[in-house]
């Protein structure tokens, strides 16, 4: 894996970039039959889903067997790392990468400070109502409305909320009301809609509690390394065409014309960010047998029998 930081023009950290290679198939792995889904983690299912025909919304079934793949967070841990974004996502990053049960897989990743759920907040609404109204209700089956919260704003855990007097989340209350809570990892799957709760049940439950506003990462697929390549080299190309007919236009009309470069130049710069920074639907696998299949491991999720092998 190569990592390097993302930093705005002006130095701000935005995020971590994860190119990782020979992973083909992640742990965390979704698949599609037709218009059923399934997120599996090392061979268990995690969460079925069926996409509406009208494309309304996911009904899905949540089993609970997700465990996540970072360790318990120790308060001294907190308090060093505590508002600083860009050592969490290395911290993270590394767990991510270690996990055979992490999301991961070949391509380009951004693991990021900076999340679209900070930004949809009513000032009028307080931090406890904002949060609490955009988690899925799930136990263990629920439903993911597309057609009345549109725009990729809800969050579903992987496993059940903890309750406010849950002694993991006493414990981060008290990191919360510190400003060291650590923060929540989501990642958002295309194909649900949603984001999900990769770790930190506990901890966004202390902030709902806390009504303050968690600290997250977010995790998303980028551009992959050929595709950035060669939009890259599209781009270049506009840049220099630009710049040839500013040329020419001004050996016609004269100094009136801009020059090219003061034209051309922010608009490369700001072409090439907004390219290494564009989110990419999340990949999804073939369910091997198919729809058959996914039938099979539903009948026997809601029976309690023994995960079947994928």
């Amino acid at each position: 894996m190569h990592r390097s930081d993302v930093r705005r023009d002006d130095g701000t950290w935005v995020g971590l970039s994860l190119d990782i290679q020979d992973r083909h198939q992640p742990g965390l792995c979704v698949f599609s039959a037709g218009p059923r889904l399934l997120l599996s983690q090392t061979s268990r299912p995690v969460l079925l889903g069926v996409v509406e025909d009208h494309l309304q919304g996911v009904d899905f079934w949540r089993t609970d067997e997700y465990r996540s793949f970072v360790p318990p967070l120790r308060a001294d841990v907190g308090r060093t790392l505590a508002g600083d974004p860009e050592r969490w996502a290395h911290r993270f990053a590394q767990y991510l990468v270690d996990s055979p049960g992490s999301p991961l897989h070949d391509g380009r990743w951004l693991l990021s400070r900076e999340s679209p759920l900070l930004r949809w907040r009513h000032a009028d609404t307080s931090h406890s109502e904002y949060w609490t109204s955009v988690l899925v209700e799930g136990r263990p089956d629920g439903y993911i409305d597309w057609f009345v919260h549109s725009g990729s704003w809800e969050v579903l855990p992987l496993r059940p909320m903890p309750d406010p007097g849950d002694s993991r989340v006493k414990a981060y209350r008290k990191q919360a009301g510190e400003g060291t809570l650590p923060p929540v990892l989501l990642w958002w799957v295309s194909g649900l809609d949603c984001h999900l709760i990769l770790d930190g049940h506990a901890r966004l439950a202390a902030a709902i509690a806390e009504s303050i506003e968690p600290p997250l990462l977010h995790l998303d697929r980028m551009v992959p390394r050929d595709d950035l390549a060669a939009r890259t080299d599209d781009a270049v190309g506009f840049y220099e065409y630009e710049l040839a007919r500013f040329s020419e236009l001004r050996a016609v009309h004269g100094p009136t014309v801009p020059d090219g470069a003061a034209i051309a130049g922010p608009q490369l710069v700001r072409l090439l960010r907004d390219l290494n920074m564009s989110v990419q639907p999340t990949w999804a696998w073939p369910l091997p047998g198919g729809e058959d299949q996914w039938h099979r491991i539903a009948r026997e999720v809601a029976a309690g029998q023994d995960w079947p092998r994928i």
